[in-house]
């Protein structure tokens, strides 16, 4: 094998043997080599000379070295050796691959381990051809000159196609007893009569086969050698295959092995959730995942935390649950999906260009459009449609599942799309919708909001590639519409508790009827039923007027004539459909029906109070053992999402679609609330309506939008108010209260101030005020995504109603000269900023007592 190497014409380039560069007419600058083997000495063999010529030209020659086998290169004195790990994932290990080439620059030299290798730190074969597709035309586009080795009888014929659609120089490298033989099968942009036939080696030439019946005879006894090898099946495949097996077969031995092998790759890498796992997810249900699964990797968090909640209830509480808990019909779209995506449309240099410090949130935009934009490579579209024909014409939802959602500590909640589907019309149409829903959830996690909670929480520069939860939309069909009975939000902890008799670990739920979108978001002109499962007979109203009038008016639902996610006026659904559950879900108004009836309208007039409900049958008591267990299973408190399906006689199953750890601030020990402190030194009182467990802050700075100027100002000059807010809350890090009226992050300018949770997520406490000046009413919504992030970022929240007796407020006890630069317009003259440094305040809440106060101590 040694090498006499005569001098090389410009551009091209010696493997090191004088015999293979005379059958590949040389490399040249841009070539990336892949050497198909069965034994990776035969790979060595040829990597030796390559480098002794790499070394004579001066050329700059890396090793990449990320496999378990033994190195291929040993030493060599012009050789640098850069040892990666490829177990942390696809994109960490791509990721770092990538930069150690953009670091090296033009022109260097590179051999890299077997890509089989891969294999054994991922699984799932398809990542391998997509690593292949990323690093190939880097390389390329970079002049340098790299080899790579593969055994083609561990990867798919999806893979090793599209590495050899990839590469520019691929060699079969085949062994017969002590007889080597190569087989040039694409040689880029050049050719012979005889390139591209089986060679022998014989003296260091490499001598075509020309004979066509020695060659039918070599590769005969090729096929004889090869006969009892392992089929051409994609190794992710051979995972589950053996799995199965071993379940048939009853193979204890392996089945606990099987089952740690199939929770690495398929569930999580976070080992509090794979703990979970181990104890709530059999083999079994492993493969009946699978079963339901579109391409391969991780099914994600939120996939993860409604699989694992279901077995918990079904272990706990069989008899219970198997009667009043729905089966699930959910599908899955895998992690690996979603880079391939990536990948197949070109978008891999435009992530590395977002992954950086400098274009993390400035190369999002242009990222998002090109995943807007995108197609499927052709196997996903294929089970995509297969998909489609499993739901048939049932609406569905499309929900984000990414890596990190739904865990400890990181629920994501509301940052990523979930996209409603009516799924009607030609299957062509339908899966046109799914596709673009699906391009939407993925585009989302380029978005500003979800990045900056990424960021906020030191994940930006962790992996979070997004799988996707898809599963039928339980509900009826209600002629044109289509919507559950009702939905809601449970949690297990009831950080909001309004009355101080009521038990905060007896929980809590926010109910709606129709959709649960209204139940996880907070309701713009709306409002949610919210009841202590302790209690939920005792709702915050002083009197049945107000709660009617704090009651649920419009409802979400499916239009499918217009084929829409829509929101109705409840008045207008009962006019256009029958069916719906009123008798256990409202109660008659029988003032307003009479008044309706004066002027000419039909009907009664509903107000969806949920009272039928809770005291006709076991939707309390249910639900509290759901919550009960899940705390229990999970052990931590815990926070769902379900829909409800009532029976004739009002009695509730639930379809449980989402379970996650509850954020909770925590309590901070005992806390004194002083019960007297004269007037002049307290800025508000209230008893009750306040968040975040015991509560003790020194507070050295107050950000206060000011109602009555609020209230004068346009919608524009409101938006400027909202993003004042934001610069000021980000111009210092001192510790802050943020009040304003009504409420905080709104949509809708006149309920409140329209702020991105991003630009107040620095504050300390946020407070919300009942004001007359513009009717703006703070919305007690917790369980919506809102107040999920305020509990996630450990601001403590209060709502002040000061028409109430519970409650005093005095802002006039704010300095009177605020620090602010000017008053020049009323939008500026709105936000009050009080430098309270030298006079700090004291926020104290007692959770048992249900007191708060924020004062001037003494």
């Amino acid at each position: 094998m040694a090498s006499d190497e005569p001098l090389q014409p410009a551009g091209r380039v010696s493997t090191g043997l004088t015999g293979l560069d005379e059958v590949l007419d040389g490399l040249r600058i841009g070539d990336n080599v892949v050497w198909r083997i069965s034994d990776l000495d035969d790979y060595r063999r040829f990597v030796r000379p390559f480098l002794d010529a790499a070394a004579d030209s001066g050329r700059q020659i890396i090793y990449l070295r990320f496999g378990e086998h033994p190195p291929i290169i040993e030493q060599h004195p012009a050789v640098r050796t850069i040892d990666i790990d490829a177990l942390g994932g696809f994109e960490s290990f791509t990721s770092r691959v990538w930069h150690l080439i953009a670091q090296h620059g033009p022109g260097a030299f590179y051999v890299c381990d077997s890509l089989s290798e891969l294999l054994n730190a991922w699984a799932t074969d398809a990542m391998v051809g997509n690593f292949f597709r990323v690093v190939c035309p880097f390389l390329f586009e970079l002049d340098t000159v790299a080899w790579f080795a593969l055994h083609p009888d561990r990867h798919s014929r999806m893979t090793l196609d599209r590495i050899r659609e990839t590469t520019q120089v691929m060699i079969d490298v085949q062994r017969h007893g002590d007889n080597v033989q190569i087989h040039p099968i694409k040689a880029w942009r050049r050719q012979s009569p005889t390139m591209f036939l089986p060679h022998r080696e014989h003296q260091g030439r490499f001598e075509p086969i020309t004979d066509s019946s020695d060659a039918t005879r070599l590769q005969a006894s090729l096929e004889r050698e090869h006969l009892h090898r392992q089929p051409l099946l994609d190794y992710w495949d051979r995972l589950f295959q053996e799995a199965s097996r071993a379940l048939s077969e009853h193979d204890t031995d392996c089945i606990d092995d099987l089952q740690e092998q199939v929770l690495q790759v398929l569930i999580s890498r976070d080992p509090q959730i794979l703990a979970l796992a181990r104890e709530y997810l059999s083999l079994e249900d492993l493969l009946g995942i699978f079963s339901r699964l579109v391409g391969s990797g991780y099914i994600g968090g939120k996939a993860t935390g409604m699989l694992i909640a279901r077995n918990i209830l079904l272990k706990k509480a069989p008899d219970l649950w198997q009667r009043h808990l729905e089966p699930h019909d959910s599908s899955y779209l895998g992690t690996d999906a979603y880079y391939a995506f990536l990948v197949h449309n070109g978008l891999w240099p435009a992530i590395m260009r977002q992954r950086s410090e400098a274009g993390y949130l400035t190369e999002a935009p242009a990222l998002r459009e090109g995943i807007l934009s995108g197609c499927f490579p052709g196997e996903i579209r294929v089970e995509l449609e297969r998909l489609l024909d499993h739901y048939g014409q049932y609406p569905i939802l499309v929900r984000s599942s990414s890596l990190q959602e739904d865990g400890f500590g990181n629920a994501f909640a509301g940052k990523y799309e979930s996209v409603f589907l009516v799924n009607q019309g030609a299957p062509e149409q339908r899966l046109a919708d799914l596709e673009d829903a699906v391009r939407k959830v993925y585009a989302s996690s380029m978005s500003e909001d979800a990045l900056h909670y990424r960021r906020q929480r030191g994940l930006d520069q962790r992996e979070e590639p997004m799988a996707l939860l898809i599963q039928r939309v339980n509900g009826r069909f209600h002629g044109r519409y289509y919507l559950p009975d009702a939905a809601g939000v449970g949690v297990s902890r009831n950080t909001f508790a309004w009355d101080s008799t009521m038990d905060p670990k007896a929980g809590m739920v926010r109910l709606v009827m129709g959709l649960g979108t209204r139940a996880v978001d907070r309701i713009e002109g709306d409002h949610a039923c919210v009841m202590a499962l302790d209690q939920p007979g005792r709702q915050p109203f002083r009197n049945q007027d107000e709660s009617y009038r704090f009651s649920q008016h419009l409802v979400d639902l499916l239009d499918l004539q217009d084929g829409v996610l829509d929101t109705r006026p409840l008045s207008q659904v009962l006019e256009n459909t029958t069916g719906l559950a009123m008798d256990h879900l409202a109660e008659i108004d029988r003032s307003a029906t009479d008044r309706a009836e004066q002027i000419g309208l039909e009907g009664p007039v509903w107000r969806l109070t949920f009272r039928p409900l809770v005291k006709r049958g076991a939707f309390i008591t249910r639900l509290a053992g759901m919550l009960q267990t899940l705390e229990a299973g999970y052990r931590h408190p815990v926070e769902v999402e379900f829909t409800l399906h009532l029976d004739e006689q009002g009695d509730p199953s639930f379809n449980l679609v989402q379970c996650r750890p509850l954020a909770t601030v925590g309590e901070s020990g005992p806390v004194t609330v002083p019960d007297s402190v004269a007037e002049n030194r307290v800025l508000f009182r209230t008893a009750g309506h306040f968040m975040g467990g015991n509560i003790n802050l020194v507070i050295q700075r107050v950000i206060r939008v000011d109602a009555g100027i609020y209230a004068g100002l346009d919608t524009n000059e409101r938006y400027e108010v909202a993003l004042l807010v934001g610069a000021q809350v980000r111009s210092s890090t001192t510790p802050t209260l943020l009040i304003g009226p009504g409420r905080w992050g709104t949509s809708s300018p006149e309920l409140g101030v329209p702020v991105r949770f991003s630009d107040i997520a620095g504050v300390a406490a946020l407070v919300e005020v009942s004001e007359n000046a513009g009717h703006m009413v703070p919305d007690l919504s917790y369980g919506s995504h809102f107040f999920q992030d305020l509990v996630e970022t450990g601001i403590a929240y209060a709502a002040l109603f000061p028409e109430s007796r519970h409650c005093q407020y005095y802002p006039q006890h704010l300095p009177q000269e605020p620090a602010r630069a000017t008053q020049s317009s009323a939008h500026l003259a709105a936000v009050r900023v009080h430098d309270l440094t030298h006079r700090p305040l004291q926020l104290r809440g007692d959770i048992v007592r249900q007191q708060l106060i924020c004062y001037f101590p003494d």
